[in-house]
């Protein structure tokens, strides 16, 4: 019984001594790779020195606020007032025909256009009244009134100016007016004075150059 009993201790501590020395490996083995790890870990740092996380507030910022909307309508109707400013100096009495009643043909108009417009071979398509504004506001509202209905393609115009009676001196002041700013638009070919039931002595007719 003895013999066994000493012969199993010496398995026993055999084994101990064996499970000891896979442990010493193991730790071994995992020791080593740990510090493998450090080292590739600090190649970088070991090659370029020590590097700092730059801070957040350092940090270029790439969403872009969105541009403010152009109105590039308001642009061009801009740029159109502009080029429809008429002047108070320019004098069309020296173009105008003064026969049994007054007229304007621009440069290339025949007179049959005259005779057809006084006949009222075009309708008039849209009228415009001045009556009670200020030379400067009547200016503004009649270039605005010429270019919008060219835009629109319109051909026959009415334009109301009134007979001046109400005017100092009884002078028609705004009639001559209409008469020079008129002839300075491009789009205008020709105009004559109304007829009686359409105005007379206080209204013109206007033809317009066709095309939008």
């Amino acid at each position: 019984m003895k013999i066994n009993a000493l012969q199993d201790l010496k398995k026993v501590r055999q084994k101990l001594a064996e499970a000891q020395s896979q442990a010493q490996a193991v730790a071994a083995a995992q020791a080593f790779a740990a510090r493998q790890r450090e080292l590739e870990s600090n190649l970088f740092v070991r090659a370029v020195g020590q590097v700092q996380r730059l801070p957040v507030k350092d940090q270029v910022n790439l969403v872009r606020p969105a541009p403010a909307p152009i109105a590039h309508q308001r642009q061009k109707d801009n740029q159109a007032v502009l080029r429809d400013c008429l002047s108070d100096e320019f004098d069309a009495s020296t173009l105008l025909d003064t026969d049994d009643a007054l007229s304007f043909r621009r440069p290339g108009i025949g007179r049959d256009v005259i005779h057809k417009l006084r006949k009222g071979d075009w309708s008039i398509q849209r009228e415009i009244d001045l009556h009670g504004l200020r030379s400067d506001e009547a200016r503004v509202a009649l270039a605005e009134f010429i270019r919008l209905a060219h835009r629109q393609g319109l051909r026959c115009l009415r334009v109301v100016h009134g007979k001046g009676l109400g005017s100092p001196g009884k002078t028609p002041v705004l009639k001559s007016r209409v008469h020079d700013w008129l002839a300075q638009k491009n789009q205008v070919l020709a105009f004559v004075q109304a007829k009686p039931s359409e105005g007379g002595a206080g209204a013109l007719v206007v033809l317009l150059k066709s095309g939008a």
